[in-house]
């Protein structure tokens, strides 16, 4: 009996014995997996930061390139410095941007041994020089990155710019790409086309000895993955047009965005003053974006996307193509120019086309009147009538539905982050400013009919009811990017057509009014090219802070458009004296490629409204 329990006790501890013996031969031989996570404290992890995407114009010219720069990485755990001091002479910075530098590539892991940035954004010749000493500080070691440069100091508020995650971006990512650290699009065609302009980081897997120096690839590079660059765009900039542009808007504030009516393509769109952009790349740009958002003339605002005015005048066309398509007035109907009404200035009074021509303001309280009380004309027994008054409400909402197709008061979903939707006022605005539905009439609302009152537009929206007029009805939205990547891809909403469902035929009467508007109307004579069939209206919209802006759009040729443009120029005053120029200058620009009015463009030049903070902008 007791032999038998020692043979079945040995019996048990052998079993054991060849188990662990099968285990540790599975372990050693077969399954290398333990062996890798054993080697992991011998390998240095390395990110491959790819290359982001170009992007041009769209003739080909160069946009945004990528430059290299360097990041000296630390794994904090394996950090042993004898001579702080001499490492930060080395480094050239100090012992309290150390010890600061150090805090923050802490909090950006989870663990000591992860690598994270210490010293970011170094030049070619700065690597050079640490490259050859860095391995003597263990814990520390370099890798490259990509810079975003801007060659031709331009399109800052089209391009943006890339700046390091936020930590309430990072949260928000549910991609789970993102680490902190990365630099990511901010604003601009930067952050709209992030995703295809990032491309996909890559790791090498690298031996290191236990001073860190390295020794070579890990498993020859089995494990490595290579980063894939990003997409390259192609966007509908036509940078000639752009840079004159901004050449034209030197020391004023204001907008100008010139759309191809047939495509949708924004062929300029600047936002005044500007900057360079390469002043928020590189490691001066958290200097330098806070003195920019210090400058009291707002460099870093889009005014395009993000500016409201009122557009003035120039919202004549849009209330009389409304009218002219309810029936509420014929292209003959007469308003006497009663300045009783509201202010005007001494013209020939006619029907539509003569109040398009000259801008007629009372004009158009009556058109907007009979738009709110729905008064029809009928022709009945060879007589034309009026119809009695409607619900002013109702009017209301279908002259507020009518902007919406128009694309007032909702976004365009143009291609960039940021853009707000204008303002067009609801029914319930006006019932809660003056106490309810029945406390308000058309007297506290007229206003609106010449394009003044709560109405907001943004520059590009009034571009876009340009490029809609020269089109006769309909509009693409609004892109800045013609393709993407090498296939050309484009964004499938950029090509559908939006119709707004007024008849063709009352766009050729405001059309006619407007080519004549520029021809012998409001427009300056100085600004008028005999040779070009340009349809304009100006605008002057008042400003409540200061002198009234001066507004304009224009669109030519006539037939076949090939340009639509909207000129906002801030505290100019009349719209047919200064934005009606610089628009005028711009499609003779795009249209011929040159000037022929050099002392029409050296008057715009030379005007200046604002000073400019040289401090800041260069």
């Amino acid at each position: 009996m007791l032999d038998n329990r020692r043979w079945i006790v040995s019996g048990i501890f052998i079993s054991i014995g060849i188990i662990f013996l099968i285990k540790l031969f599975f372990i050693q031989v077969w399954d290398n997996s333990y062996q890798t996570a054993a080697a992991n404290i011998s390998i240095k992890k390395i990110i491959i930061y790819p290359h982001r995407g170009i992007i041009t114009d769209r003739n080909g010219k160069l946009l945004i390139a990528n430059a290299p720069v360097y990041d000296v990485m630390v794994i904090p755990a394996k950090v042993k410095l004898k001579d702080t001091l001499g490492f930060c002479d080395f480094l050239g910075i100090t012992i309290q941007e150390f010890k600061q530098n150090m805090g923050k590539a802490r909090k950006q892991i989870t663990s000591d041994l992860q690598p994270a940035p210490f010293l970011k954004q170094l030049s070619k010749e700065d690597y050079a020089r640490i490259q050859e000493r860095i391995d003597e500080y263990q814990g520390f070691f370099m890798i490259s990155r990509t810079l975003r440069g801007y060659p031709q100091n331009s399109l800052a508020h089209v391009l943006g710019y890339v700046g390091e995650i936020s930590p309430q971006a990072l949260e928000k990512d549910k991609s789970g790409y993102y680490r902190q650290g990365d630099y990511v699009g901010i604003s601009g065609m930067e952050a709209s086309y992030e995703h295809e302009l990032r491309g996909q980081r890559g790791v090498a897997h690298i031996w290191v000895d236990a001073k860190g120096k390295e020794k070579g690839k890990y498993q020859d590079g089995k494990l490595d993955t290579a980063s894939i660059a990003g997409q390259n765009l192609i966007s509908t900039i036509d940078l000639d047009l752009q840079q004159f542009g901004e050449k034209l808007m030197e020391g004023k504030a204001g907008a100008i965005v010139a759309i191809e009516p047939a495509t949708g393509e924004i062929l300029a769109m600047l936002s005044a003053p500007t900057y360079d952009p390469n002043l928020l790349a590189g490691r001066g740009a958290s200097r330098n974006y806070g003195l920019l958002s210090q400058d009291e003339n707002k460099p870093l605002f889009n005014r395009t996307i993000s500016a409201l005015y009122p557009p003035g005048s120039t919202f004549k066309t849009v209330q009389a193509l409304i009218a002219l398509q309810e029936g509420f007035i014929r292209p003959e109907t007469v308003f006497p120019c009663d300045v009783s009404l509201v202010k005007c200035h001494g013209h020939p009074v006619g029907g539509v086309h003569n109040s398009i021509q000259f801008s007629c303001n009372p004009y158009y309280f009556s058109v907007y009147r009979r738009i709110i009380y729905q008064k029809k004309m009928i022709l009945k027994d060879s007589v034309m009538t009026i119809s009695p008054d409607g619900d002013g409400k109702k009017g209301y909402t279908l002259w507020r539905d009518y902007l919406s197709r128009f694309n007032l008061g909702r976004k365009t979903d143009i291609d960039l982050v940021h853009e707000l939707k204008g303002e067009v006022p609801t029914l319930n605005f006006y019932n809660k400013r003056f106490g309810g539905e029945s406390q308000w009439k058309f007297s506290n609302i007229y206003s609106l009919g010449i394009g003044q009152g709560e109405i907001g537009v943004l520059p590009l929206q009034l571009a876009n009811v340009c490029a809609t007029i020269a089109n006769r009805g309909f509009y693409y939205t609004p892109h800045l990017v013609k393709s993407i990547g090498e296939k050309k891809l484009i964004r499938s909403s950029f090509l559908k057509k939006h119709e707004i469902g007024i008849d063709k035929v009352h766009f050729e009467l405001v059309i006619n009014g407007m080519r004549d508007a520029y021809r012998m109307g409001t427009v300056s004579p100085l600004a008028i090219i005999q040779d070009l069939e340009i349809c304009g209206k100006t605008g002057t919209a008042q400003n409540p802070r200061g002198e009234d802006h001066s507004v304009f759009i224009a669109f030519a040729p006539k037939d076949n458009p090939k340009i639509a443009i909207a000129v906002y120029v801030e505290n100019a005053g009349f719209g047919g004296a200064i934005a009606a120029p610089v628009a005028v200058l711009m499609i003779e620009k795009y249209l011929k490629g040159k000037i022929s009015r050099d002392y029409l463009q050296k008057q715009i030049t030379d005007l200046k409204i604002i000073k400019i903070n040289k401090k800041a902008i260069e």
